[in-house]
């Protein structure tokens, strides 16, 4: 299919055997005759790469680039061969038990050599090794090694070839790709004949089997998805080894040479064969970019290498995506498109993957058909082609008639399916039937989750639901979102199915205790669906898809109560989530404005269990019982507000019930030691904590007094909130929170949520949330000893954090975050609190992050009283609740302007990962 031209300018084989007969000519001691081939083949080698990579980066054709390479390495093979056969190791008349063949196999039997793949050679022989092929294959390989090629190698004879591929059918697939490079070509003919007759004949069953055995497992190995952000491009799926296995089949059950033979056979469609080279094509671009840029056989499209790479494929920006993320969408719609074929081949070989055995079926599937569909080999299929033509609707029953009776649909129907298409058109996309299947689809007890994946991977879903076939492979270039937002949402709805079916108690005990109050599940379930259905647009994905809400509604049969309330959580699905972890759960007035917002106690469900499953969607570590614990709390608040209980009580009323619980719980304190405590409170300090938490202060602020010491440090693991709880009491003095910070930065652990309370004495009480890196509590004995130590130190004066967190810098690892450009930005919000103004700093997260920002608001005179940080991936998201010098809010417009210029210079020094990327930061009342 793809022909080299000018092959003589990539390598000249005869100009560098006469170059090698030359030095022979000199009679020059082995050693160093050896030296000046060594120096020669070098030569070709490179140039020969070079060349190949020359054209590689003007035609940008991978597949021609990959066939260069393996020429290069037949031509350097075949010349070795005959300098070592012919003046080496000369025989007048080589018998068989010295004849021997260089093969090619792997990659590079097939004609495919990426530039940092190994070279993976057989050298065949007849029957016993002899001195004289021993001492040839020995000379070509020393040479290969010593030219810094990367070899996998075997010597063999043909009975040993056979024995091995029976045995293991790895060896069997290398002997099937098997190509000839030099050597006595009988044997290479004598060993393709005797493997067919005696491996491949009557196998075929078999060998399909393990093939797409092998493939499952490498697919479970690597995640059993297309769709993560960082792939791999041979071993993932949709990857080259998907487009490896079908070449292997076909070759083996059809003995074809090429894929395109298949049409000559009438077993795939002309347009299918062009799909087929169309990917092989691309992969292998990517491949052979992605192996010249990183200068090593790199398999995974890592963050810090797709910019790069969308830049040299030729994706630009455009409006609503970035460069990055029109490559990566393009590559994840190839990587789709594999999954078609492979479902197309594999209806051509009348196998399919992870396929029930028949013992282990139901009954009912014996019967002649389900749901009017027929029943073959125990899966779902269609009595002829045309059915999908006259009926596109069928399209849909037959993906329900699955779910429903948990039964695969066979391969033939699904490549019915992808061919048909077509016919879903914009008549069918209103029909009244056709939209209650899908909603019945979508909203049943029978995994949805399983049922959604297959309609998406074969393209119906999207077709059907266009403005879900927009999001199909839509990628966010960022470290927060694992997946792309087709494949987040289906793994959504699956959460929300397995939450009502209970089978998530454990994980999220509200959600699935209030699910079963939700009044329209279905309404929840489409909420869902197309809550992120707007993402790549070019604006705010919550008010487009708000907008696409009101329009797919309608058409799913809602009624216009039920539409509003669909359209309304999907403008305001991050409501719940910015609230929980951006402000202070404490402060009446954060639960006031979220009621006012949400207005009704369904809706509050409603909110509550669609925040849950998209943040568990997100990835594998987002979620933790730290998360979950603010949900619950922001939840119990509000529902409490809506029933009337929260606000009923003034706020004084309110603390004079903590100041009771508080006596009532100490009851053998002494009355005026307790009462001197009390009168050292204010308000907000009572009603910040738990009971619990405020008789652990008191037995520690009773510790410090008498012992008399200037710092008091206590440490609690919480594991049901997924933090450990750092408890300092000491004197109050400015930069107190900001040192503090400083010293838990450099122990490497990340506050969660910070709470600083000063009392009447003029002692302070600060408290912080702490995690690891991992999102749990953090550290052992031996790390919350060092962090005790640290504290002391820093406030000593002996650790000063700055310095300590910038030569860690220099010597530790590079962070993946800085491969990103964040814009910082820093609002000012003096709505959110009745008594604080809120500053919230989002910027690139690094070590000493809040550090730095909180030094700089102690250095502006500010005092800090809560402190709220989330971090996303490589996004920091800090909220802090300040006040100035004299206790106020501030409301000084010359004041609010020095505090965000300071601040976004601040921002600005790290927020882009080089000078050229510096956006214009955000400052923002």
């Amino acid at each position: 299919m793809y022909d080299l031209k000018n092959r003589r300018k990539i390598i000249n084989r005869q100009g560098l055997l006469q170059d090698l007969e030359a030095v022979l000519a000199e009679d020059l001691p082995p050693p160093k005759r050896r030296a000046k081939w060594l120096a020669l083949y070098k030569q070709a080698l490179n140039q020969g790469y070079d060349e190949v990579k020359r054209r590689f980066m003007e035609d940008h054709n991978g597949a021609l680039a990959v066939i260069g390479n393996s020429y290069v390495i037949d031509q350097i093979l075949r010349t070795m061969y005959e300098v070592a056969s012919r003046h080496l190791y000369p025989s007048g008349s080589i018998t068989k038990g010295e004849a021997l063949a260089i093969v090619a196999v792997g990659g590079f039997g097939r004609g495919e050599l990426a530039p940092q793949s190994d070279v993976d050679l057989l050298f065949l022989h007849a029957y016993k090794l002899s001195p004289r092929v021993e001492q040839i294959v020995e000379d070509i390989l020393y040479m290969l090694w010593d030219l810094g090629l990367k070899v996998g190698q075997s010597t063999r004879s043909i009975d040993e070839c056979l024995r091995q591929a029976k045995a293991d059918w790895t060896i069997c697939t290398a002997i099937l790709e098997a190509r000839y490079i030099v050597g006595e070509k009988s044997l290479f003919a004598e060993l393709q004949k005797q493997f067919a007759k005696s491996i491949m004949d009557g196998k075929d069953r078999e060998f399909l089997e393990a093939k797409l055995s092998e493939r499952d497992e490498r697919h479970a190995r690597l995640g059993d998805t297309r769709y993560v952000l960082e792939p791999n491009i041979k071993d993932g799926k949709g990857g080259l080894r998907d487009l490896h296995t079908l070449y292997w089949i076909t070759k083996f059950l059809y003995r074809v040479h090429d894929i395109s033979e298949l049409v000559d056979q009438s077993r795939l469609t002309k347009r299918e064969a062009e799909h087929f080279a169309k990917a092989q094509q691309f992969l292998w671009t990517l491949r052979c970019h992605l192996h010249y840029l990183t200068g090593r056989p790199e398999e995974r499209l890592t963050f810090d290498v797709q910019p790069e790479l969308a830049s040299r494929m030729g994706y630009t920006d455009h409006a609503g995506a970035s460069g990055v993320e029109r490559f990566m969408k393009h590559y994840f719609l190839i990587a789709k498109e594999v999954g078609d074929l492979t479902r197309i081949f594999c209806a051509t070989f009348e196998a399919s993957s992870k396929r029930r055995r028949l013992l282990n079926l139901p009954m009912k599937i014996f019967r002649k058909d389900i749901d009017s569909f027929p029943v073959e080999g125990g899966r779902l299929t269609i009595e002829h082609a045309k059915r999908f033509e006259k009926d596109p609707v069928d399209m849909l029953r037959i993906f329900r008639a699955s779910q429903r009776n948990r039964i695969d649909i066979h391969p033939d129907a699904l490549k019915s399916i992808t061919r048909k298409l077509r016919f879903i058109r914009k008549s069918v996309k209103k029909d009244e039937t056709a939209n209650r299947i899908f909603l019945d689809i979508l909203t049943a007890q029978e995994d949805p989750e399983t049922t959604l994946r297959h309609m998406n991977e074969c393209g119906l879903l999207g077709k059907f639901l266009p403005d879900f076939g927009r999001v199909v492979a839509q990628m966010q270039y960022d470290m927060y979102h694992v997946y792309t937002t087709d494949e987040h949402t289906i793994r959504a709805i699956g959460i929300l199915n397995r939450i009502e079916n209970g089978q998530l108690n454990d994980d999220h005990p509200v959600a699935s205790q209030i699910i079963g109050k939700v009044l329209s599940r279905k309404v929840l379930y489409v909420a869902v669906l197309l809550h992120d259905i707007a993402k790549g647009r070019g604006g705010d994905h919550s008010i487009l898809g708000a907008d696409v809400a009101r329009e797919v509604c309608p058409q799913l049969g809602f009624s216009s109560e039920q539409t509003e309330t669909v359209a309304w959580l999907v403008l305001h699905h991050l409501l719940m989530s910015e609230t929980a972890f951006r402000r202070d759960l404490g402060d009446p007035k954060t639960i006031q404005d979220f009621v006012d917002q949400v207005q009704s106690p369904e809706r509050l469900r409603l909110l509550l269990c669609l925040t849950v499953v998209d943040i568990r969607a997100v990835g594998p570590k987002v979620w933790n019982n730290w998360k979950a614990t603010l949900l619950r709390e922001l939840y119990y608040r509000a529902e409490d507000l809506m029933s009337g209980g929260l606000m009923a009580e003034g706020r004084s009323k309110r603390a004079e019930a903590a100041a009771n619980n508080l006596r009532e719980a100490l009851p053998n304190w002494p009355a005026d030691d307790l009462e001197d405590h009390l009168s050292q409170c204010n308000p907000a300090y009572l009603l910040s904590y738990p009971l619990e938490s405020l008789v652990r202060h008191v037995h520690l602020i009773k510790q410090a007094e008498g012992e008399e010491a200037p710092l008091c440090i206590n440490m609690l693991t919480a594991p049901e909130r997924d933090v450990t709880e750092v408890t300092i009491y000491a004197a109050d003095h400015p930069g107190l929170f900001s040192r503090l910070s400083g010293a838990m930065a450099v122990c490497g652990a990340s506050i969660v949520d910070a709470r600083i309370h000063t009392f009447a004495n003029g002692m302070a009480l600060d408290t912080f949330l702490i995690q690891n890196a991992d999102g749990v509590p953090f550290g052992q004995k031996e790390d919350l000893k060092r962090l005790d130590s640290m504290i002391r130190k820093v406030l000593s004066g002996a650790v000063r954090p700055l310095q300590e967190l910038e030569k860690r810098a220099k010597s530790g690892l590079k962070s993946r975050t800085e491969i990103f450009t964040v814009q910082p930005r820093v609002l000012i919000d003096n709505k959110a609190s009745n008594t604080h103004t809120v500053i919230e700093v989002n910027g690139r997260d690094r070590p000493g992050f809040l550090f730095e920002v909180t030094s700089t608001l102690t250095r502006l005179g500010l005092q800090i009283a809560k402190a709220k940080i989330s971090t996303f991936g490589e996004q920091v998201v800090d909220v802090f609740y300040v006040k100035d010098v004299f206790g106020m809010k501030i409301d000084h417009d010359g004041k609010l302007k020095q505090i965000r210029e300071t601040l976004v210079e601040v921002l600005a020094k790290h927020g882009a990962k080089n000078k050229k990327e510096k956006k214009k930061p955000v400052a923002a009342e």
